[in-house]
Formats: structure tokens, sequence, C-alpha cells
């Protein structure tokens, strides 16, 4: 298959670019999968970037399946996937709004036949991510990104996996981090 890995770290020895970003390229090219890589923190964002912009939609429309990894950075991916999310995924590419009256319409997605992954960090523990902020880190991405894009599917649920207390956690729960991120490659592969 055709893996899009969108990586968004601008610090490649953090956990989400050389933990879960080498596991999850590393697992798919022992697989002989094919694989292109948009790193958002090594690709100029200096305006204009409608080039730049056209490459990604141009990657997003060859991928079959796209991974994002990103830590949260104040309850939000970092910048450069938010400015990915807001910039690549435009109405007219992504989705388009089709009313239902004169003041009500919903987005109709346009790569609904995309296999989505995603792996987000977090600095802070579950439980009050959880609780407190009723999980809206997940909600808000799932909810108002990826059912826009990607149209309703359970499995943007599922797929959407987030670990937690990252900077504290031992080695070995890392290590058990990533232990996770291959095991659901090998179910990409397996069942895709």
């Amino acid at each position: 298959m055709k893996n899009l890995i969108i990586v968004g770290h601008p610090n490649t020895e953090s956990f989400c670019y050389n933990g879960i970003f080498k596991t999850v390229k590393n697992n798919l090219s022992k697989n002989n999968e094919e694989i292109e890589v948009v790193d958002l923190y090594r690709d100029s964002f200096t305006r204009p970037r409608k080039k730049l912009i056209k490459k990604y939609q141009d990657l997003v429309t060859w991928s079959e399946r796209i991974y994002f990894i990103s830590p949260v950075w104040w309850f939000r991916l970092t910048p450069r996937m938010e400015i990915f999310f807001d910039e690549v995924f435009e109405p007219g590419f992504a989705y388009e709004f089709v009313n239902i009256t004169k003041l009500y319409a919903y987005p109709k997605p346009f790569l609904k036949n995309k296999k989505v992954r995603t792996y987000v960090t977090h600095g802070a523990p579950a439980i009050p991510v959880l609780t407190l902020y009723l999980n809206s880190v997940k909600l808000r991405l799932v909810m108002g990104v990826y059912t826009f894009v990607f149209g309703w599917r359970f499995s943007l649920f599922t797929k959407t996996r987030q670990f937690w207390s990252v900077p504290f956690v031992s080695q070995k729960k890392r290590e058990k981090y990533l232990k996770i991120v291959e095991k659901d490659i090998q179910n990409d592969l397996a069942f895709d």
C-alpha cells in the first residue's frame, strides 16, 4: 500500500520523532511498503507556500494510508500540524459543504477512502485530560477535523492513540508505547 507519514515535531530527538515516527517508518519499510514522508518541521513554511501545499495535497491524493504523529501543545497538535489541516484539507480538496436548508449544510468528505491512524503524545497524565477536560484533544481532532475530510467512521476514534505523561515516564514505559505502535502497524498490514 501507499503510506504517507506526516510527522509534526520540531525536535528529531523527541519521542514523537525518534520513537514513534521511526517505529512506523521502519516497520512499514521492513514490509516493503511504499512510503512518503511529510516532515512538517523540516519543510520551509515561508509564505507563499502554494507549491508546498500542492505537493502535500498530491501526496494525500497518492496515499492509501495516512499516519499522523504529533505532540499535544496547549490542547492542540503542533502549529505546523494545525496549518497542515487548515491549508491542505481545504474546501474543494478535502470536503465541501452540501446545503440541506438555506441555513444548514453538512461537510461532504472527499477522502473517505483513506485509512488513517494517529499518534499523539501528551505531557499530561491521562486522568485529568480524559475526565476534567472530557478528552477534548481527541474529540476536537476526530470530530472537528477528521470527520469533515475522512467521513464518519468509528475507526477514526479507535485508531487515534494517545500516549500519556511522555516526558516523565520511564524508558520501559516508552518501550511499551512503541510495542503498541508496532502491533498497530502489523494490524494495518494484515487487515487493510
